[in-house]
Formats: structure tokens, sequence, C-alpha cells
């Protein structure tokens, strides 16, 4: 068994299925599904080999004969010319099957592409590590006031902003009602800007049990298409207002909302809890980053159906992660007046970069000859499912037989790749990032959280409807 010739990733041999096997293989099919044929003069289920034969043709059983033994004969190909397929095989039969004579089936499949890396050995990246401010402790101690705030009804003045106006709001687009515009017992924080501009700006003024109608323009850039630039109205009731009362930052509050007596010991409580949560983060953003730098100085001519295997990944995860939330991916990607076509592309790059990364990092793992032992993949298995499964001791044993059976050689694999990362990051140089650097990775953290946000928000809507 032998390559006959390798074009960028595509790589062409031949399989040679013996006229023997093939006999038998015709046999087997026979047997299988001479109970579909019904001819004159024999019970169905009874007709002779030959007889079937001479009516649809001599070669009537090869095709399905082919297709029994083939699979089998791929695999051992595979296995024997060591490659990584990443796609389905081509498969061409050039010359008919003569019978006393073997068949040469001819087979093309893309498999994993060589990659030529860069200097990997010095690379450059900037360095992720955060400081624990005041700043962000006291940050810290603000989200828990929020949490902690009181209600305080308000029925003697009109809403301001800052109130939280519970209302009911049915909206129409040249005097039809669409879907989704329509809400009772909302509330409402007046200046979040959770709604539509000019939206809540116009709630101001109005007094409880107060029923108006407001004007707004749906921006240009709404998510849903048929909504963009439109003029709106919305029928508004002020049901009530309210607003949040803080609680004081003092030793009763600290008492009352954790298990210390004083605020300086809830501060340094929280100083320890995020220096180790920015510790982590940061080694796993240089991790990342490093990963990113040497995918980014190799070269590699990858094949497509890597990239749509990626992309059909990162989707499947997408979906659990929305149905977690309650929400289809059908659902979602109505919800942005999007397509599977148009989310599928909007993946693309991200996919192409992962594995782009992904195969720089196998090809460090053997450049640098990095091996992991058996005793180091069962170390891993073990610190993994007494992690996991510590309190049930037979599904644990369980768990261990099949990721030591099943899974070993990709776990071997998965620490390898580890070991390659931990090589980079040893001998990379870490430099202190620019501000606008800084800005950048703020920005991009702040707009992730409003989608998440923003798609717990949906979910909540329509639950409420």
């Amino acid at each position: 068994m032998e390559i006959k010739k390798k074009e960028n990733y595509t790589v062409y041999f031949d399989i040679v299925l013996k006229d023997k096997d093939i006999k038998e293989a015709e046999a087997e099919v026979y047997k299988k599904n001479k109970k579909h044929f019904q001819v004159p003069g024999f019970r169905k289920g009874h007709v002779p080999r030959q007889m079937i034969e001479n009516i649809y043709g001599k070669d009537v059983f090869l095709e399905d004969a082919i297709n029994e033994i083939l699979p089998e004969e791929y695999e051992k190909a595979v296995k024997e010319l060591e490659l990584e397929v990443v796609d389905q095989p081509k498969i061409d039969i050039e010359e008919e099957k003569k019978d006393g004579e073997d068949l040469v089936v001819n087979i093309s499949v893309d498999v994993k592409p060589d990659v030529k890396l860069s200097d990997y050995k010095n690379l450059e990246i900037e360095d992720p590590t955060m400081e624990v401010t005041d700043d962000v402790i006291n940050e810290e101690i603000e989200q828990q006031r929020e949490m902690n705030a009181r209600i305080v009804n308000v029925s003697d003045r009109p809403a301001k902003e800052g109130d939280i106006a519970n209302i009911d709001y049915k909206g129409s687009v040249d005097g039809e009602y669409f879907a989704g515009g329509e809400d009772k017992a909302y509330d409402l924080e007046l200046g979040s800007g959770a709604f539509i501009p000019g939206f809540e700006e116009q709630v101001i003024g109005h007094k409880e049990g107060e029923e108006f109608t407001i004007d707004v323009d749906f921006p240009q850039d709404y998510r849903d298409e048929k909504l963009k630039g439109k003029k709106a109205q919305f029928e508004i009731k002020l049901n009530g207002i309210s607003y949040k009362e803080l609680p004081e930052i003092d030793d009763e509050f600290v008492k009352d909302i954790s298990d210390f007596d004083t605020l300086d010991e809830y501060k340094e409580d929280i100083r320890r809890i995020k220096e180790e949560e920015f510790e982590n983060n940061a080694k796993m953003e240089k991790q990342r980053r490093i990963i990113e730098k040497l995918g980014e100085g190799a070269e590699a001519d990858i094949p497509p159906a890597m990239i749509e295997n990626q992309i059909s990944s990162v989707l499947q995860n997408y979906e659990q992660n929305l149905k977690a939330q309650g929400i289809s991916l059908n659902d979602y990607i109505k919800m942005t007046g999007s397509t599977m076509n148009k989310l599928r592309d909007s993946i693309r790059p991200g996919a192409e970069e992962t594995v782009k990364n992904d195969l720089a990092l196998e090809a460090l793992v053997k450049a640098e000859k990095i091996e992991i032992s058996d005793k180091e993949v069962e170390d891993e298995v073990n610190a993994v499912v007494e992690e996991y499964f510590k309190d049930d001791k037979e599904h644990m044993e369980k768990m261990r037989e099949y990721m030591l059976g099943q899974n070993k050689e990709a776990i071997r694999e998965d620490l390898a790749k580890r070991k390659a990362v931990d090589f980079l990051l040893d001998n990379a140089k870490l430099v202190a990032p620019s501000e606008d650097k800084k800005k950048e990775e703020k920005e991009k953290a702040e707009l992730a959280k409003e989608e998440i946000e923003k798609i717990i928000e949906d979910k909540e809507d329509r639950e409420d409807k």
C-alpha cells in the first residue's frame, strides 16, 4: 500500500479488492436481499441467485458487495498509510469488474496539511496581568449594594431619571401593532438605555396611573430587519413608580451580607478572591495570546472541510448555551434578523483562526518532540474523575475505565498541546500593553456582557408574555 501522489492537502491511493472477497460479499448480499425479489414460478424469497442475475444482470449484487467490504479496507489503508483524514473520501472505479479479476478502487481524501512554523522561541505578547485596585474592590461592594437595595414606592411625584417605572406598553408602526412590541407590568429603569433611544426620556415626567402615547424612531442598526429605521408609536400606561434605596456601606451592612464583622475584613476577603481570579484569568489570557501569536506566524493550506467542521462545532456549542437559557437557535436567528448562512459566515473567521492555531500547536509538538507518558495520562484521568465523581465511587471507576479506553489518545494529545503552550510561554517575552489595547479589551468585554444580558432579557420577556 502506497500513496500515488499528494497535492496540497489531498492524497491519492488505490485499494485493491480481491476477487475472492467480492464473490463472498456478493453471496452474502444475495442472502440478505433475496426476500425482496419476486419472479413468476418461484415463491418470494426463494428465487435462485442465477435467475436473478439473468434477469437483472450478472453484476446486480456487485455495488452492494463493494459497499460491504470497502469501508473496512479503507480503514486499514488509512491506518497503514498513517493518514490523518479530515473529510469523507472520494471514490472512483475506472474499469468495470471483470470475472476472476481483482477490482482497483481509486481513493482521494483530504488530510491534515503540512504546517510551516516561524521562529517560535522568541514570541512577544502583551502582559494581561491586572492589579486588584481599590476601584475593583469598591465596584464589587457597589454590586452588593445594588443586590441588597430596598425598593421604595412613589406616588406623590412624576417619574424621574433613575426611577423604576412599571409600565404596560403596546407598539405600532403605520397604525399596525407589531410582534414583540407589547408587554404588561414591565419594570423599566429610566436612564438605563435598555429601550430604544427616546423611549425612556418620554416616560420621565409622567405620574402613576397616567396613560399616554410616545413617538420613537427605531435605530438603523436595530436587530429586527422589519423595524430598522421605522417610526413607531407606543401606547403607555404608567402603573407605578419606585426607586432603589441603597444601604450605607458600613460594618452593619457587611454583617448582613457576609460572615465578616468589619468593612476592612470584608475588603481584604474581596481582594484575596479577586487576586486569585485575576491570576487565573491572566494565565488563561497569556495562553490564548501565545497560541494566537504562534498561529499568526504559521503557514498552512487548510482543507475547507476542517473549517466547516469547526463552524459546526461552534454552532453546536452555541445552540447548547442558548438552550440552557431557554432559547432555540432558530428563535435566536429570527430575533437577530439573521439567517443560518449569515451566522455561519460570521463564525468563519474565528473558526479559521482556531483550526490554524490548533494545527500550529500540533506542529510544535512534533518539532519539539513533546511526548506524554502513560502515567501522565493516568494522572490526568484520576484528577478529573476524582474532582467530578468523588461522591460516586462506582461511577468514578466506570468513567476512569472509559477515559483510559476510549479517550486515552485524545487526552494524550491534549496534554502534549498543553506542554507545548507552556514551552512557548517559558520562551516568550512579555511586554506592557498599550493604553489603546487596554481600552479595546475593556470594550470587547463590555460588548460580550451586553450580548449575554440581552439574550437573558429577551428570554425573560417571552416568559412573562
